[in-house]
């Protein structure tokens, strides 16, 4: 899939597979091919989704919930929603070594808010909550894996202490469209779901 969007998807867990076949899949792969405005629009809507792992009904109801906030830029808004999804952020304070790896260890219970196990993977947190893992969580092979090799630097959204008890992730801020960790055209994404509401 990164190779078809030509872009790489930190979510995903896979790093290199742009360098090593730097075109599109398939028999035509290094021909250069022309996008359609729609075909523009649908491929940045298909890197949010893809990044995120949402089913396309998933996507819309964000963009809907984004668009009902009081916010003139509700791709602002749409961002924020998605950097805080439980999964995106046990991804991204570095305790999972992807996005599918993190959303199993919330569904396998490995997962606390504020002190409280969360098996919600779509849970979104608020700025001012604590996220911790369990000792499970702490001894399971994803985290070991994702604390071995980073595959993103810490937003600034977030901050992470370590301590012999284990790790502590807190979210400090507001994330935005900047922290999406991949090349993302907002203005092209709004188009495609301009008609939605």
């Amino acid at each position: 899939m990164q190779r078809r969007l030509m872009t790489e998807l930190p979510g995903l867990g896979k790093a290199g597979a742009l360098e090593r076949k730097p075109y599109p899949p398939g028999q035509h792969g290094q021909q250069r091919k022309k996008f359609s405005e729609f075909g523009l629009q649908l491929e940045e809507k298909q890197k949010i989704r893809v990044h995120y792992g949402l089913r396309e009904t998933q996507l819309r109801r964000f963009v809907v919930k984004a668009k009902s906030g009081s916010s003139d830029n509700w791709v602002a808004s749409l961002a924020s929603l998605l950097e805080r999804r439980l999964d995106n952020l046990v991804f991204r304070l570095g305790f999972a070594p992807s996005i599918p790896s993190a959303r199993q260890m919330v569904s396998h219970r490995k997962v606390m808010v504020n002190g409280k196990i969360v098996n919600v993977k779509s849970y979104v947190a608020k700025v001012g909550d604590v996220i911790t893992l369990t000792q499970r969580g702490l001894e399971g092979q994803d985290f070991l894996k994702a604390q071995m090799a980073p595959r993103l630097t810490l937003p600034n959204y977030l901050t992470v202490e370590k301590a012999d008890a284990g790790v502590t992730g807190k979210v400090i801020d507001s994330p935005t469209v900047g922290d999406i960790p991949f090349p993302f055209d907002a203005g092209t994404f709004t188009s495609f779901y301009s008609g939605l509401k």
